[in-house]
């Protein structure tokens, strides 16, 4: 099945070997999950709900069968599934080749888009998500998670009270 997220936000995990976790992304309100579940016909991930959410279960044989008889769903779940191959490779990139400051400062612009895609704010962030999950989303430790977020406040970038991200000065980021 393929999952519509309606409210909510969520996150995508696989457990690692050494039963720890790894977490693949966030998903919130109008994005949706599972393509991983296309290839072999099971899902390699688990979804997590953060917080009170509700999804769409789309069976993937007659989603299919329907988007061959409508183009204009079998584009959107195309450019659907290529947005996500685009994400994940971005998210590759960010994980091999950049320090811990520019790993933050994207996961943080790039949630601020998609919220802002949404219509709510870019600039006033509630993170669902621990500092943990985006430790490990980042392959960073909570501690330098924690440390990134300090620096960026000290600096007047960020303006941190727990959960609540403020983005003050986003050209900042953007520069790192």
């Amino acid at each position: 099945a393929i999952y519509a997220v309606r409210t909510g936000f969520l996150k995508t995990c696989a457990s690692l070997e050494n039963g720890r976790e790894h977490v693949s992304g966030f998903q919130m309100a109008g994005e949706l999950l599972g393509f991983d579940g296309l290839g072999l016909g099971v899902h390699t991930q688990d979804a997590v709900a953060l917080e009170d959410s509700k999804v769409c279960v789309m069976a993937y044989g007659p989603l299919e069968k329907l988007a061959r008889e409508l183009p204009q769903l079998q584009r959107h779940l195309h450019q659907a599934m290529g947005r996500e191959i685009v994400r994940n490779h971005a998210v590759m990139l960010l994980l091999s080749s950049m320090r811990a400051e520019v790993r933050i400062a994207a996961f943080l612009l790039n949630l601020a888009k998609r919220l802002e895609n949404r219509g709510f704010s870019g600039a006033n962030l509630l993170l669902r998500m621990t500092r943990e999950e985006i430790g490990t989303h980042l392959g960073l430790t909570v501690e330098t998670v924690s440390r990134c977020f300090s620096k960026f406040a000290e600096l007047g970038t960020l303006h941190v009270r727990s959960r609540e991200v403020q983005i003050v000065d986003a050209a900042a980021l953007e520069r790192l």
